[in-house]
């Protein structure tokens, strides 16, 4: 089970990164996405459950999941 950030942890990281921020993918827990370490995209948005969503530069708008996957920020 998914443990949901507060609501001050999720300002905290649309303050972090905001709409049109570059990130690279560090990485995923997604054995079926086709997204790699080193991939990168612009943040859209992020919901109120911390889930960042990108359009990453491949296509895909696969959202990067609180607590799971990691992005950095360029």
């Amino acid at each position: 089970m998914n443990k949901f950030p507060s609501k001050e942890a999720v300002e905290r990281l649309r303050k972090r990164y905001p709409r049109g921020t570059r990130v690279e993918l560090v990485k995923m827990n997604d054995p079926y996405s086709k997204l790699k370490p080193g991939d990168k995209g612009t943040v859209d948005f992020i919901d109120d459950t911390g889930t960042l969503f990108c359009v990453w530069d491949c296509g895909s708008t696969l959202g990067v999941v609180y607590g799971e996957d990691a992005v950095k920020k360029l």
